[in-house]
């Protein structure tokens, strides 16, 4: 029997571990993971997602942008966009993340930490308060050679109350 093909629409950077491959330590990475296999120790794949296949047996605790359960997971995850439970996986253990699926089906003991999406930077905008126009104190066209206040060219603070027009 085959090993299963990792859904479509996973990137082409994608590495595949076979349901025959046992790792104990640190797995790291700076690509998606298919992972049928078994693996002792931790997962790093920042910035990329795993997926733990039907065979897959997983004591660890893992960190991707995403990770999609199919096997068995026994550690805490830590996924910075979403995690999906699919109906044959068993998760023991924490997770914390921004969205999370569980189907029908999948067997999860743990606590579910939804992590708020980091705030995006936004312009500084000067405050409203306090706003003061300037307009001409006289008809434009008038003479700018009289040294008076009000002629042509100066202006006079203008203050609004706030609700007032």
């Amino acid at each position: 029997m085959d090993t299963p093909k990792p859904p479509e629409g996973m990137r082409a950077d994608l590495a595949n571990i076979g349901k025959s491959v046992v790792i104990k330590g640190e797995l790291s990475g700076s690509e998606d993971l298919y992972l049928d296999g078994q693996v002792d120790g931790s997962i790093e794949l920042a910035g990329n997602r795993l997926t733990i296949g039907p065979n897959g047996r997983v004591k660890a605790n893992v960190s991707a942008r995403s990770a999609v359960v199919q096997g068995r997971l026994e550690g805490n995850v830590r996924a910075t966009d979403r995690v999906d439970l699919k109906h044959s996986a068993i998760v023991l253990g924490d997770i914390a993340t921004q969205r999370i699926s569980i189907e029908e089906g999948a067997y999860f003991k743990g606590g579910v930490d939804i992590q708020r999406e980091a705030p995006k930077p936004q312009p500084v905008q000067p405050k409203q308060e306090g706003k003061v126009e300037a307009k001409p104190a006289s008809a434009v066209g008038t003479s700018a050679t009289s040294s008076s206040p009000t002629s042509a060219g100066a202006v006079t603070p203008v203050t609004r109350e706030p609700g007032k027009l």
